[in-house]
């Protein structure tokens, strides 16, 4: 190396070298390498608390795995992966040095374990087969351990990097850069290699590698710690606990037994969650909140108000959004039932007083003062009998041809039959269903709500009580392109794989026509119902 030309940071070594030789001879070099040592000393020292720490982060990270091993496992394995690689990483530097101290003190690796302290090294002070180990005989350091080194160190922290969550990468530091502003003595700018073992001394390269195990045990603590954090960062705090009673049914029947959970409820006072519901479902996407009712809240409290229109059994689902503690937003899930009864009649029907054609009517008879079984009704026209359903009552069904039916109570008194009265009923046929796509019946829908509710489903009118199930049986779908008419059909009521391809490739303000809508009423008959057109909003 001296054959060929000197930079100012080799010279300046160089008078450093000369200046150290002086500096033995005068007896105060003793001084100097105690400095060096003093300072790997205290390197490995910090070592050995970042392994007491160690200890204590993943004793930590066990015992919630213990308690919670569903939520806790994704971060449990990601932590074990973080201790590997660390371990790994931490091994192959240990190894780097160890060869160091063999090349250079010119002993097997298996007698490098017997020097426990840097004076015991017989050549500290070389520079020169350091040099050679660790960047190589080429100028770009391409052929010494560093280049290998640094590639290591690129890996290890991509790797690392790479097990935190995105959104919590920014408050880790990582540290280990081998990117950055490296310059010699004199300013002019050198490679990281260079930076950290050209000319450098022995007993100077071993404190540098020892202060790399530094930063691969505070990289490891770092990502740990944050996916120990990462566990309840997104849980809801809460600063109200109250018990609450659930029913299982507040409407019970005469033999009936009432059941309820009581349970301990915790909410925060401090937030004003936004509440999402829809009445008539069982269950309510997030996909389909601009469908939904908003209502607000009130000191972390939801109260629903529905009112009691119509009787029978009555669902509701929604969705509440809350804001964790890491400020992302959770969303929770809620659904349920209730049921409306008519007001005390001698005879009523449970909606109206219209019997359908070729449904169940349900029916509710009752006399004041007398028991169920003992009251015996007829019908005119069809068929009357017990609904052997928990609500019990009655079912009515008439057949077509009939404008009208009676319902004739009679009950048993003292063993004998007495005639309480009767009352008239309408017979009609039921109302066709209301086609719906994407939860409208007209009006502007986006492509991807259209597409994603997938089918045409058939809903009663708004002014009719009763819930009945029509089955489409197919449809058409027809749009206009230029000056020209394409029609789609479908054997079902959901859309074609062609229908979604033509709907991708609608313009706003486009119209969609659905025609030929063919469905199968309870009685079986077919009937067409009427179009649904939609634009494109």
């Amino acid at each position: 190396m001296a054959s060929k030309k000197e930079t100012p940071r080799q010279k300046m070594i160089g008078m450093m070298y000369i200046v150290l030789t002086a500096l033995l001879a005068l007896n105060v070099s003793k001084d100097v390498l105690n400095a060096f040592s003093v300072v790997n000393d205290s390197v490995l020292l910090t070592n050995e608390n970042f392994s007491q720490k160690r200890i204590s982060v993943y004793k930590d990270f066990e015992n919630n795995y213990s308690l919670n091993q569903i939520e806790v496992e994704p971060f449990w394995d990601k932590a074990k992966k973080a201790r590997i690689l660390s371990a790994d990483m931490v091994e192959y530097i240990e190894n780097l040095r160890d060869n160091l101290i063999s090349t250079t003190e010119n002993i097997s690796l298996d007698s490098v374990g017997n020097i426990h302290h840097l004076l015991k090294l017989q050549k500290r002070d070389d520079y020169t087969s350091p040099t050679n180990f660790l960047i190589g005989s080429q100028e770009n350091s391409s052929t010494g351990k560093a280049r290998e080194l640094k590639k290591k160190i690129i890996e290890y922290r991509e790797n690392m990097i790479n097990l935190v969550d995105p959104k919590y990468r920014n408050q880790i530091r990582i540290g280990l850069e081998t990117e950055g502003d490296f310059v010699d003595a004199s300013g002019k700018k050198q490679s990281w290699e260079f930076y950290y073992f050209y000319d450098v001394p022995l007993v100077a390269d071993i404190p540098i590698l020892n202060k790399f195990i530094t930063e691969v045990n505070n990289a490891e603590l770092e990502v740990v710690n944050n996916l120990l954090y990462a566990i309840s960062a997104d849980d809801f705090k809460y600063d109200r606990i109250e018990a609450k009673v659930l029913p299982k049914s507040k409407y019970l029947f005469t033999g009936d037994q009432y059941e309820a959970e009581v349970i301990i409820a915790a909410y925060d006072t401090s937030q004003s969650p936004n509440v999402y519901y829809m009445r008539g479902v069982d269950y309510l996407p997030v996909s389909r909140k601009d469908q939904a009712t908003l209502i607000s809240s009130q000191n972390g409290r939801i109260k629903l108000n529905f009112p009691a229109s119509s009787a029978g059994l009555q669902k509701y689902a929604g969705f509440v959004i809350v804001k964790n503690n890491s400020g992302s937003e959770n969303t929770y899930h809620f659904n349920n039932e209730y049921i409306v009864s008519q007001p005390s009649l001698t005879v009523s029907a449970t909606n109206m007083n219209v019997l359908y054609v070729g449904v169940n009517n349900p029916l509710s008879i009752s006399v004041s003062g007398v028991p169920g079984e003992n009251i015996f009704p007829i019908i005119s026209s069809g068929t009357l009998k017990p609904n052997k359903s928990k609500g019990g009552g009655w079912i009515a069904t008439v057949s077509s041809g009939s404008r009208q039916a009676t319902i004739e109570v009679s009950v048993k008194i003292n063993g004998k039959m007495k005639r309480m009265g009767s009352e008239i009923y309408r017979v009609k046929n039921l109302p066709d269903p209301v086609p719906y796509i994407a939860s409208i019946k007209e009006g502007f829908v986006s492509k991807d709500n259209l597409i994603a509710s997938g089918r045409i489903i058939p809903r009663m009118p708004d002014d009719f009580e009763f819930d009945y199930s029509f089955q489409i049986l197919s449809f058409k779908m027809t749009m206009q392109r230029g000056f020209n008419m394409y029609h789609y059909e479908s054997k079902s009521s959901k859309l074609t794989d062609k229908m979604i391809t033509q709907i991708r490739n609608t313009n706003r303000g486009q119209n969609i026509i659905f025609e030929d809508i063919i469905a199968l009423d309870p009685d079986g008959t077919n009937r067409t119902l009427s179009p649904l057109i939609i634009t494109i909003q």
